[in-house]
């Protein structure tokens, strides 16, 4: 979703040669194969194949199997997004090499070190030679982390640029006999779902919600493995395998309230106007918090359940639009990376 439409606006310059590398960390079909299809981006130019594995282990595969294709075809740049383990491998391996760096999605901090992606994120933002940030709370980070002012463009949210322009083909996505209203969630953080008692007193939770509103939940594969390994009872909640990425799309548009760990919802759902109650004691994307629809609710389940109530009483939080969210932010990158 992030990459998309910066491929889509560096296609639009004729002098411009890309080449695209997945790296295989996301392997799963749900997960991988069919959102390059639905987002109408080429097939990549080299697949790495890394899969799972440990964070050191999945990052060293990354750089190992990444660095050959950097000393073969030259780059003058490459361009990493997000903060996964496989920003990191590549901007390691370009920093080594002298080849420059362009940081998609820079500068978000959530100031917890027990997030791996925070990690990643400090990392890459300190190799990166151009961040490229969603919002004024990234150019502020990265100002007070020394960042000269020069190397900082704030462009606006990409995963935006994606959901403007699918929105309505993602409308027209068959309701599959879903109910007309209820809760989306989403569950994978390894603070939600690897430790037992955290996952079952969450679940316990979503049963609840599942008496008054009926709970939609596409599981993702770790969460499931979880839920398996613990002998979870999950009840009567309505467990859906991953979604292609239009798919669910319009399950979030149609939500009654969203339910998730995950930082790319709190975006979605604050330039959607739905309800989004994150299941998080921070988020590296406070701007959805300051100015969108986000509730940090944590792991206390009180106060989810009247956060839940005030929703169902029609007093949903309401949000706001952060600037630059316009569906442009791919082409920004690609004028700034013309201009190099």
């Amino acid at each position: 979703m992030k990459a998309a439409p910066v491929v889509r606006g560096l296609a639009a310059w004729d002098d411009v040669r890309q080449t695209l590398v997945h790296t295989g960390q996301h392997y799963d079909k749900n997960l991988s194969d069919i959102f390059f299809s639905q987002l109408n981006m080429p097939e990549p130019d080299v697949n790495l194949e890394v899969g799972s594995g440990s964070h050191a282990a999945q990052t060293a595969e990354v750089m190992k199997r990444f660095e050959p294709e950097v000393l073969e075809r030259k780059p003058d740049l490459v361009l990493v997004y997000g903060d996964v383990n496989s920003t990191v491998a590549a901007a390691l391996v370009c920093s080594k090499l002298f080849i420059r760096v362009g940081h998609v999605e820079a500068g978000l901090r959530s100031f917890d070190r027990t997030m791996p992606e925070e990690v990643n994120r400090i990392v890459t933002d300190r190799l990166a030679d151009l961040l490229f940030t969603p919002s004024e709370d990234g150019d502020i980070n990265l100002e007070r982390e020394g960042v000269a002012a020069n190397k900082i463009f704030r462009v606006g949210n990409v995963m935006i640029d994606s959901v403007v322009r699918l929105l309505p083909v993602a409308m027209q996505c068959p309701r599959n006999g879903l109910p007309e209203r209820y809760a989306l969630v989403t569950l994978h953080r390894p603070s939600n779902v690897d430790d037992s008692a955290s996952l079952r007193s969450i679940l316990k939770s979503l049963l609840e919600v599942n008496e008054q509103l009926e709970v939609v939940f596409p599981v993702h594969p770790r969460t499931r493995q979880r839920i398996e390994q613990f002998g979870i009872d999950i009840g009567k909640l309505h467990l859906l395998d991953p979604l292609p990425y239009l798919e669910f799309l319009s399950l979030q548009n149609r939500a009654a309230v969203v339910i998730t760990d995950s930082g790319g919802i709190q975006e979605e759902t604050t330039y959607l106007g739905v309800p989004c109650l994150t299941l998080r004691a921070n988020t590296e994307r406070p701007v959805t918090v300051s100015m969108g629809t986000n509730i940090l609710v944590g792991q206390d389940l009180n106060l989810l359940n009247s956060e839940l109530a005030r929703i169902l009483e029609g007093k949903a939080k309401k949000g706001s639009i952060p600037p630059l969210w316009d569906g442009h932010a791919g082409e920004r990158i690609a004028e700034v990376l013309h201009k190099q």
